[in-house]
């Protein structure tokens, strides 16, 4: 799989862990550590997809997906959440997020949804 990832996420450790699988798949990566920061990386060159996750400082991810999707809608975001955040869950899914996966969650799961996702998108 090859493109641009933009994994957003407050935490430099699943930031950094997560850069290394992607780029060991093909991706190109990205990081923001905020929403805010987030919009300012897909308004300089816009992602195949993102991975976004919720509770960060200045700008959560929800906000930050709202405010993609009303420029970019055709940006496929997939949302890290808190275990049974299953409001938060439904309000990404209307937000337009293609997919959520619940954290702590499975590396190898979440590679799999990254690559089922972009085949979707692809066809």
């Amino acid at each position: 799989m090859s493109g641009t990832i933009l994994i957003v996420d407050d935490q430099k450790g699943v930031r950094r862990l997560l850069e290394e699988l992607f780029k060991r798949e093909g991706w190109e990566v990205r990081g923001a550590g905020d929403g805010l920061e987030a919009i300012e990386k897909v308004e300089a060159s816009i992602p195949d997809l993102i991975l976004m996750d919720v509770k960060m400082p200045n700008m959560n991810g929800l906000e930050a997906t709202h405010a993609i999707m009303a420029r970019h809608p055709g940006i496929p975001i997939i949302m890290m959440t808190a275990y049974g955040e299953i409001e938060v869950v439904r309000q990404a899914l209307e937000a337009g997020v293609k997919r959520c996966i619940s954290k702590p969650f499975d590396i190898v799961t979440l590679r799999d949804m990254v690559h089922e996702l972009m085949l979707e998108v692809a066809m």
